[in-house]
This record gives structure tokens, C-alpha cells and sequence, in this order.
């Protein structure tokens, strides 16, 4: 919240009349919407998340289709849905719901998955339709964290290495010959390689955040006293709040950043583990896909704007301005905690490991069976 009112006060204030807090009153909302989301996900079992799930994915493809004839057009880019004042961004909600659904799919099909060439497949062809519904609106972002995280849940999952080699090869080439087919993208690569042969053209918003990085050096020039924010760098407040928090708070910053997420996936890893040692596989692997997923965003995101990456439009989960972004990271923290929740209820005996995921129904259900067990000698 205090990177996302640093970096979007003077935008702020010469586009909305002078109201400098005008993003950061909204992040606030958001925050206060995503907290309650959150809370009530925390609420809820595991298991009804992978009862959900297949209906979860269908709703989400369904919103990618309408999205695309009647969703709001912003900088060329179909990707928001408006429900009265509001609007939400489809693919940020895709993103959780093919963690939820493929998890379900790992464990329903675990002995197809390891054995059989079609349990690998099959969950490409779902992964192709929902890639190619992004790619149409377009958004080139949000469709590789997709497969990414769905191409690592299916590694843990048990599919073989040669079926990740030769898929890696088919959906390599092709995300090539995508890459290449529309004039922008293949002006992002070219750009990419080399910002400054276009400084003032293609390459100025790269080049302005490669700047903001070089001002920060290692200690920063101080919490709001970046200079790129001041209408320099475009989208200094959403995909490129990175580089106005290197530019402030410099290389330690950027360490800081890292090492949060670091531990973010870390903790991911280890709470999917501790639920895949209780055999509570849904969890486990619900567990390992958030991590993959914010992890692997967080990384696009930073090597973007530190130009190791060609540019995509992706936030910064937690630290980038945006309520959709802000409201679902925030469920899917929610998540794991439940599942952690539920890990420690397991290992303390107040509830079988079968009970987490096979036969909750209902929180009074859950309660009943801990306050059971509590009352056992």
C-alpha cells in the first residue's frame, strides 16, 4: 500500500483534479473487500474447493468467451468485465480457477497421469482452449503463468520427463510463431534486446524503468523521492511499480522483494509437502500450484521491468496497484492457509486426514468432528 501511494500520487493528482489519493482510496477498498474474501475462504473446507473445481473452470471459460463481445476495451486490450460501477479482469480469476480445477484433476486421475500418455493430455486440451480465449484478447501474461504453473502441477503429478521435453518443444515453437505474428509483440522482443536503439519510441518504458533501477543504486533515493513516477514511466503504478520501488528503495529493496517471495514459495512447498505426507493430495497439490503461481508472476513481473524479460502486462502480486490482482492473490493466501489450517488439525489428531477430503460437507460438520475428537480422553 505505501509503494502503490508513492508511485501513483502525481499521476493521481494531474488526472483526477488534483485528488492525489485517489489510488490509493480505492486500494483501501480493495483491501477491505479482499480481507472479508478472504476471511470467509478461510471459513470453508478445502474439499468443497475441489467439488467446485470442474464447475469453477467451466464458469471461467465461459467468462474468458463473453469477455471477448462484451467486455470493456482498454489500450487495445479486451480484458475487463463491467457489473455496474465495477469491472474485473477475467484472466486473474482463470488463474485460480485452473489451480483449483487441475488439482482435482491430479488426483482423480493420478494413476492415468504417471501411466498413460492421454492423462497428460488430456488436460491440454482444456489448458489450448483457455490459452487460445487469452491470446484472442489479448493477453500474452497472464496465458504463460498459466502454463507454467499448470506444466509444473503436472511434473509434481507425476507425468514423465520426455512428455514435458516434447511438449516444451510444440508449445515453444508455437508461442514463437505467436510471438512473431503481430507486429507489437514482435516489436516488444526486438525491444526487449535492445531498448536504447529506440529510447524515445518503442523502447521508452523500458528504458525509463531500466533508469529508475540505475537511480536506486544500493540504498535507494528514499521512500518518495523517485523522479521516473513524475510521468516518465508509464504504468509506474501497475505493472512497472517495481522499478519506482528500486528507484526508492534501491538494491536492499529489491533483496527484500525477492527474498518475500522467496519465502512465499517456500512456505507454498512446505505446507503442500506436510499436506501430501497426511495423503490429503487435493490439498498438496492446491498447495504447490499458488506457489508456482504467484511465484512464477512475481519472477515475469520482475524480470520485466528489469529488462531481462520482453515486456508483458502483469502485475506484481500484493505490491502493484489493482483490485482484481489484490482480491484474488489475497483468496489464494487464504487458501493456503486453510490448508495449513487443516494440516494441523490432522497432526494433532482432532481430525481424521479422510475427513479433509472426503467428507466435509459443511464448517458445522467440521466443528462437530473436532469438538468429538476433543472430548475423547
Amino acid at each position: 500500500m505505501i509503494m502503490v501511494t508513492s508511485s501513483s500520487m502525481y499521476y493521481a493528482q494531474n488526472t483526477f483534479n488534483g485528488h492525489s489519493f485517489h489510488f490509493i482510496n480505492r486500494h483501501i477498498i480493495y483491501l477491505v473487500i479482499s480481507f472479508f474474501a478472504a476471511t470467509l475462504v478461510l471459513t470453508q473446507p478445502v474439499i468443497r474447493w475441489q467439488k467446485y473445481g470442474p464447475y469453477l473452470l467451466v464458469a471461467g471459460i465461459l467468462l474468458l468467451v463473453i469477455v471477448l463481445f462484451a467486455g470493456k476495451s482498454v489500450n487495445g486490450s479486451r480484458r475487463w468485465l463491467g457489473v455496474g460501477p465495477l469491472t474485473f479482469q477475467v484472466s486473474e480469476v482463470i488463474k485460480l480457477f485452473v489451480v483449483v480445477y487441475l488439482a482435482g484433476y491430479l488426483v482423480r486421475r493420478t494413476d492415468e497421469i504417471q501411466n498413460q500418455l492421454t492423462g497428460f493430455f488430456k488436460p491440454l486440451i482444456v489448458l489450448a482452449l483457455i490459452s487460445a480465449l487469452l491470446l484472442l484478447e489479448p493477453d500474452f501474461g497472464a496465458t504463460v503463468v498459466i502454463l507454467s504453473t499448470s506444466m509444473a502441477m503436472l511434473f509434481l503429478g507425476g507425468a514423465r520427463l520426455w512428455q514435458f521435453i516434447g511438449l516444451v518443444m510444440v508449445v515453444g515453437s508455437t508461442l514463437v510463431g505467436i510471438a512473431i505474428s503481430q507486429p507489437y509483440r514482435l516489436q516488444r522482443i526486438l525491444t526487449f534486446m535492445d531498448p536504447w536503439a529506440d529510447p524515445f519510441g518503442s523502447g521508452y518504458q523500458l528504458t525509463q524503468s531500466l533508469i529508475a533501477f540505475g537511480r536506486g543504486e544500493i540504498f535507494g533515493q528514499g521512500l518518495g523521492n523517485s523522479l521516473q513516477k513524475l510521468s516518465y514511466l508509464p504504468e509506474a503504478h501497475t505493472d512497472f511499480i517495481f522499478a519506482v520501488l528500486a528507484e526508492e528503495q534501491g538494491l536492499i529493496g529489491v533483496f527484500i522483494i525477492l527474498l518475500l517471495f522467496f519465502i512465499l514459495f517456500y512456505r507454498s512447498m512446505k505446507i503442500g509437502r506436510a499436506a501430501l505426507m497426511q495423503q490429503r493430495a487435493y490439498s498438496a497439490y492446491l498447495a504447490y500450484g499458488i506457489g508456482f503461481w504467484l511465484t512464477f508472476q512475481a519472477l515475469i513481473n520482475i524480470g520485466v521491468t528489469s529488462g531481462a524479460l520482453p515486456t508483458k502486462g502483469l502485475t506484481l502480486p500484493f505490491v502493484s496497484y489493482g483490485g482484481n490482482s489484490l482480491l484474488i492473490c489475497s483468496i489464494a493466501i487464504a487458501l493456503l492457509l486453510r490448508i495449513d489450517y487443516e494440516n494441523r488439525l490432522v497432526a494433532n489428531n482432532l481430525i481424521n486426514a479422510e475427513d479433509t477430503e472426503k467428507r466435509y460437507h459443511s464448517e458445522s460438520s467440521e466443528k462437530k468432528i473436532v469438538k468429538e475428537k476433543r472430548r475423547k480422553p
